[in-house]
Parts: C-alpha cells; structure tokens; sequence
C-alpha cells in the first residue's frame, strides 16, 4: 500500500464547503482512479490534513500526473473556492509506501461524517 498526505488552510467560514467538496471528490478520485479513499483531519491550527491510501505507488502517480481531475466541476469549484492555502505546487507534503500496518478497519456505517 501507499499514501501521500496533503494539507490545506481553508477560508473562515468555508469549512463546511471545503468538507462537503473533500468528500465528494475523494469519493469521485476512488471511483475513477482507483485510491481506497481517504481521511481528514483538522491539526491545533486550523489546518486540514488529508491522509489518502493507495494500492501502490504507480497507481497514484498515474492519477497524480493527471492531476486526479474528476467529472464534477461544482465539486471541484467549491474546493477550490474554500481553499486559502497550499503547498507550493499543491504537492504532497509526504508520500510514503506502508511497511506495516496495524490500524483497526472500522465498517462503513461507523465512518464519521
């Protein structure tokens, strides 16, 4: 397995956008690239963290050089419009292939929302 992380500031007030627009595009990127999806996280200063899995590292480059655009251009928009910040060039702050894995897989129906 694979994962890249990314981190965004979002836009007083556009946090509920930036949200709604994350899960629907990593819902979107899953479907037509193939990731296993992906988690949110919010760190003490406001920043959003996304931490997205990948069956390995060639299928995310793949998706990665076509810059994981997806046929919902409102999605995108609101994405977009909610973000303040990004790194230089919107290029992950890590990837990394997964060595070992002990995380406790929770079923969808308890996946927080």
């Amino acid at each position: 397995m694979f994962v890249a992380v990314y981190w965004w500031r979002v836009h007083p007030g556009k946090e509920d956008q930036f949200c709604a627009a994350w899960r629907r595009g990593t819902d979107l990127i899953r479907e037509k690239y193939g990731s296993y999806g992906s988690r949110l996280h919010r760190d003490a200063d406001g920043r959003f963290v996304g931490y997205a899995e990948w069956p390995d590292e060639t299928t995310w480059r793949a998706a990665f050089e076509q810059k994981m655009i997806y046929d919902d251009p409102a999605t995108r928009a609101a994405f977009v419009d909610a973000i303040a910040e990004v790194p230089a060039d919107a290029d992950p702050i890590f990837t990394m292939t997964v060595v070992d894995d002990r995380l406790v897989r929770r079923v969808d129906a308890e996946q927080v929302d």
